[in-house]
């Protein structure tokens, strides 16, 4: 699975949207209507699952699902 799949697959089960809607020029709050208790959630669960750590001044840079799969491919 790539990354972007794992990201998708997340997304949608914390956003409860269908995966097929999930691309990466997707933004997380506009489009996809991700609060920021959803974002935090997620950004949990992807560094267990990347084993990474995310930086806190990364993710108010995150407005994307592309942001998020390259950060994830920068950082693994």
């Amino acid at each position: 699975m790539t990354t972007f799949e794992t990201v998708a697959a997340m997304i949608s089960k914390q956003l409860r949207v269908d995966v097929n809607e999930i691309t990466e020029d997707k933004r997380l709050v506009q489009d996809l209507k991700a609060d920021s208790a959803n974002i935090m959630v997620m950004i949990m669960d992807m560094e267990d699952a990347f084993d990474i750590t995310v930086e806190d001044d990364a993710i108010t840079s995150m407005r994307t699902v592309g942001d998020i799969v390259a950060y994830i491919d920068a950082h693994k």
